[in-house]
Formats: structure tokens, C-alpha cells, sequence
């Protein structure tokens, strides 16, 4: 699988979600500094051969979410929402969206399918010297390992 083109994916996707009077940020890599809201890709684990000879492997990203601290109440509440499973807010919809009509492959071509299955972590962040709130979700992407 193409990972590089699988996080821009992810990104493009997540860009998606409809906020309150803000608009998210999104990238698929870690920024030298973030413009909150912000979702990145923060990490990935590869698990090969779920297949016999590499017909498919499983990538579990880390999509990370950071809000302001201005407000503790509405970083909060603003968190809350992304990380709903229902709703133009939630990242799980917006994410989910890019696994494109049944038969068809997952995120533009670069994958047979994806799952947001889990959210972890809401606490606080440091990145480039500042605290964030935030939390963690995880995707799972399969597809050919040989590709």
C-alpha cells in the first residue's frame, strides 16, 4: 500500500467534518506547528501477510485531534463532537465516507477498505511547546501489501 498517498487520503476525508463557526484543519503528516482545530496523521503500525504472500496487510493510523485550552468547556464540547460516531461533526462519518460505494476501492484507489475503530487518549497534548487538548482515533486501512 501506498502509505504516504493513504494519509493524504485520510486527511482529505476527515476534512470533511461540518464545525461551528471554525473549520478544521487537516494533514496527513505531523506539522511543525497546528492551527486548532486540527487532525493529523500521528502514527501508524503495519501488520504484513494477513494473506499468504503479502495479498493483504493491515495499517492501524493514528489520527490525532487537537483543540484550544482558551476554553476548557468548549474544547471539550468541541472534542465531543469530533469524536461522536453520528453527526456532520464526527470524524468516524466524515473518515468512513472515503470507503466509497460497495465493491468499489477505499480512499481514491489506495486501499480495499478502512474502519475508524476506536477513540483513546483525550487528555492533554504538548506539540511544538504548547498543551492542547485532544484525543486519538484509530483506522484501520487494508490492502495489497504488494502494491
Amino acid at each position: 500500500m501506498d502509505i504516504a498517498n493513504i494519509r493524504e487520503q485520510l486527511a482529505s476525508a476527515a476534512s470533511a467534518v461540518s464545525l461551528p463557526n471554525t473549520s478544521l484543519t487537516c494533514t496527513g503528516f505531523i506539522p511543525d506547528g497546528v492551527n486548532v482545530p486540527c487532525f493529523f496523521i500521528a502514527d501508524y503500525t503495519i501488520e504484513y501477510d494477513k494473506v499468504m504472500n503479502r495479498a493483504l496487510d493491515t495499517i492501524t493510523f493514528t489520527g490525532r485531534v487537537l483543540v484550544s485550552r482558551a476554553d476548557d468547556m468548549s474544547g471539550q464540547s468541541l472534542l465531543d463532537g469530533m469524536m461522536s460516531g453520528a453527526g456532520p461533526s464526527s470524524l468516524k462519518n466524515a473518515i468512513e465516507a472515503a470507503r466509497g460505494p460497495a465493491g468499489n476501492p477505499a480512499l481514491g484507489g489506495y486501499a480495499h477498505d478502512l474502519r475508524v475503530t476506536r477513540v483513546q487518549g483525550l487528555r492533554l497534548y504538548e506539540h511544538a511547546g504548547t498543551q492542547y487538548l485532544g484525543a486519538e482515533l484509530s483506522i484501520d486501512v487494508i490492502g495489497d501489501g504488494r502494491a
